[in-house]
């Protein structure tokens, strides 16, 4: 492929003309990688900047080099934006298969993963062949690829869309993060539909404030991205979202005056029950997911399913029978008791838990869970207040600490927290102990992680899992109910001391 085939839409500054025909082998970000007859893009990062390694990916063959700066070689292009032109080029070298695909993007603080999974799962219960992209990787046709990012790079993700095409997929629902929003991951695909779920407090560590978190997923909503946008209502931002919005949108949510509204919500534990009201049309929804935030997931999905002209009662049945997704309010009762494993990583997302199993059960709460490492710092305390606002018992332990030691994680949650907590820094210990001394008359959250399968200590993914924790304690330590101690009370001291806690340590 010519480089002039690859530059088509993208906003290029200055080129030798005699470029536009050179033959390109492949894209490159990374100057190590590059062999003869690649393309290097030099991209800006926090820590490296791509044109300090312009000089030695030309010596290791690259054909050309494409950057935002005017470079001192022959051979390089200067592009307005560096991180559109990666993008736009990708989607080329692919041979722009995104335009052959219907494709359906999702953003949001929370619900992203559920919303997209169950839009996918609608579609495939109507007959179509959808593909997903998001939080949990790349599936279509029952084939799975972890990507690492909830929206890949643009390579990864063009040779993915590619890939989806060619084996016949019609539809692909993509989480698209405010991260690629920022980093104009998805510039050059044009979307039929765009789903704003919320934003709430998240990436402060990214985004200079809320309204500049806001107003990049705001991006999404921008004439020739989508054609038409889909915003939950009643929401911070909502109404923002709306007005700032390019193209015609539809407003969804429970109970008020929106498009899509959920009407005589009835929730128990294993399910959901609400009249749907779709622009004047009625119709009765039973599904396996609880909580008010998944009956907005399900509104979501209902619109975009009905504004792509999927029949009501396709939509009737494939809500009765979607799955659930892994890590998200899964629920695991063994032994009369209620183990809820959920991804909620966020203050939103983890109010969201532990009010819904507040609200569904007459039990106490007890949580388990930590905060990640190198990442936003500000909702440590509020995620501390929160649950000890709706939970009986909180257990703090390690997430995915990064680079950070977790005892400084778990004590900036602390920090929100006025009463009694109990600290245990090894995830799986903490775990454990909670589902040894809690038994009867609690219903056990198990934050953070959901479905991951590692835990990030100190730059290695070490294999872990929540729900092998889980199995895995009642495989060894199974026993009647009736048999099990009730939390001994007297472990629970005062919160004086300010010595940062030990194992097993009240502080």
């Amino acid at each position: 492929m010519w480089l002039g085939e690859l530059l088509k839409d993208v906003n290029v500054v200055s080129i030798n003309e005699n470029l536009m025909t050179t033959e390109v082998a492949d894209i490159k970000i990374d100057h190590r990688s590059v062999k003869k007859g690649d393309v290097f893009i030099a991209l800006k990062g926090v820590s490296h900047n791509g044109n300090d390694f312009a000089g030695e990916a030309i010596n290791n063959g690259a054909s050309c080099v494409i950057s935002e700066d005017k470079l001192p070689f022959k051979n390089s292009v200067q592009v307005e934006n560096a991180r559109s032109a990666y993008a736009i080029m990708s989607k080329h070298y692919f041979s722009d298969a995104c335009d052959n695909l219907r494709m359906i993007a999702i953003t949001g603080t929370n619900g992203k993963t559920t919303t997209a999974n169950s839009i996918a799962s609608l579609l495939k219960t109507a007959g179509a062949k959808a593909g997903v992209i998001g939080t949990l990787g790349a599936s279509f046709n029952g084939k799975n690829i972890e990507t690492g990012f909830t929206t890949p790079d643009p390579y990864i993700l063009h040779k993915i869309l590619n890939k989806m095409a060619g084996e016949g997929a019609e539809f692909v629902v993509m989480e698209v993060s405010a991260h690629a929003l920022a980093l104009s991951k998805v510039d050059g695909i044009k979307f039929e539909i765009g789903v704003l779920t919320n934003i709430t407090e998240d990436h402060l560590d990214f985004f200079e404030d809320m309204d500049c978190y806001a107003k990049t997923k705001f991006k999404l909503f921008e004439q020739g991205r989508i054609k038409l946008g889909i915003i939950c209502g009643g929401k911070e931002y909502s109404v923002q979202a709306a007005e700032n919005a390019q193209v015609p949108i539809i407003t969804y949510g429970i109970d008020g005056d929106y498009d899509v509204c959920a009407k005589n919500v009835n929730m128990t534990f294993q399910n959901s029950h609400f009249v749907c009201d779709y622009i004047g049309e009625k119709s009765e929804i039973d599904m396996p997911l609880v909580g008010a935030y998944n009956v907005e997931n399900a509104l979501a999905s209902i619109a975009v399913c009905r504004s792509l002209g999927i029949d009501k009662k396709l939509i009737q049945l494939g809500m009765n029978c979607l799955p659930t997704v892994e890590g998200r309010f899964n629920v695991i009762n063994i032994s009369g008791r209620n183990i809820v494993i959920d991804f909620a990583h966020t203050p939103d997302g983890l109010e969201k838990v532990l009010k819904t199993a507040k609200e569904l059960t007459g039990d106490k709460i007890v949580v388990v869970f930590g905060c990640g490492g190198n990442r936003d710092r500000f909702k440590r305390p509020i995620m501390g207040h929160i649950a000890e606002k709706y939970a009986d018992f909180i257990v703090l332990t390690s997430d995915n600490p990064r680079f950070e030691n977790p005892k400084e994680i778990i004590k900036e949650i602390g920090q929100g927290i006025k009463g009694d907590y109990i600290c245990e820094e090894d995830r799986k210990k903490a775990i454990e102990w909670t589902l040894s001394n809690f038994c009867n008359n609690e219903t056990i959250i198990i934050a953070g992680k959901g479905g991951e399968k590692y835990q990030d200590i100190n730059g290695i993914k070490y294999p872990y899992n929540d729900f092998d924790v889980v199995y895995n304690y009642f495989r060894k330590n199974i026993k009647p109910i009736n048999n099990l101690q009730k939390t001994n009370a007297n472990i629970i001291k005062n919160k004086e001391n300010n010595d940062f806690c030990e194992e097993n340590e009240i502080k």
